[in-house]
């Protein structure tokens, strides 16, 4: 069964774990190192022949927009990830609207193509606030790929929504972070944090779980969890701290390990929406 690659394109001071160390405003500050560890995935990718979707960043687009018009060329799917990284649960409507749509004006004059697919930052999205929708499909927004159906997570948690692709609310086809389930419990296995700091084979377990379920899976990967030299921030809780830098050193090679094991494309394909 063919899954999906993704890659939530932002670098390591735009995390949510990091919001009140480096906020917007402070961000051209930093290390820039998106690109550097970018342009790994995309050999890693190239290496497998797997045409990956990249949830931009419009930030990180006006900083390096040839990365942005050369994934495009290698035939990746551009969606975006939004503007300034912002929380959309937590937002109003206005915020929103306002970083989405100087999200995909950005992506769009780079890569002179429809943008049709959106990632909240954190996965911020709220089944309870159906403005969220309207919005997305107001921008031409074709499919979401944010909710994380689980019941417990300090930042997202959509329990008891569908666990396959689904249509949602104006039309939006949601595509949801990949979980199987364990009895009644959705167990989560979509990459990210779950990816390094579980062995890899619990990964892999629940990939093939949600594939003889009938169901493919979604994966992502953020470019700084394959660059293990990125500054260490001083004053992250314990727990925002283990989330962010455990096992980042092996987190290139289990990519390697993954892309060998499994049939990957874009969301794009995944969905059919050629």
């Amino acid at each position: 069964m063919k899954n999906a690659f993704s890659v939530d394109l932002e670098d390591w001071f735009c995390v949510h774990n990091f919001a009140q160390i480096f906020p917007f405003d402070n961000w051209s500050a930093q290390e820039l190192r998106v690109e550097a560890s970018t342009r790994r995935l995309l050999a890693l990718l190239e290496k497998h022949s797997v045409q990956a979707t990249f949830f931009v960043l419009g930030w990180v687009a006006e900083k390096c927009p040839r990365l942005i018009t050369d994934l495009a060329a290698a035939g990746h799917e551009v969606a975006t990830h939004g503007y300034a990284h912002i929380i959309v649960k937590h937002r109003g409507p206005l915020a929103f609207e306002e970083d989405l749509k100087r999200s995909i004006d950005v992506l769009e004059s780079l890569v002179r193509r429809k943008v049709v697919g959106f990632r909240a930052p954190s996965f911020s999205i709220d089944y309870d606030k159906p403005w969220i929708f309207e919005i997305l499909s107001k921008y031409g927004i074709r499919y979401d790929s944010s909710v994380y159906p689980i019941a417990l997570h300090p930042d997202y948690a959509n329990p008891g929504t569908p666990l396959g692709v689904h249509k949602t609310i104006a039309g939006i086809i949601e595509f949801p972070m990949s979980c199987f389930t364990f009895g009644k419990v959705a167990m989560p296995c979509s990459g990210g944090g779950y990816f390094r700091l579980f062995p890899y084979d619990y990964t892999a377990f629940g990939l093939r779980r949600c594939n003889r379920q009938g169901r493919p899976a979604v994966f992502y990967v953020h470019p700084w969890e394959i660059d293990p030299g990125q500054p260490r921030v001083k004053g992250v809780p314990l727990g925002k701290r283990l989330r962010h830098y455990t096992n980042l050193h092996k987190t290139h090679g289990r990519l390697d390990r993954l892309l060998e094991q499994f049939d990957f494309t874009s969301v794009w394909n995944v969905l059919g929406m050629g």
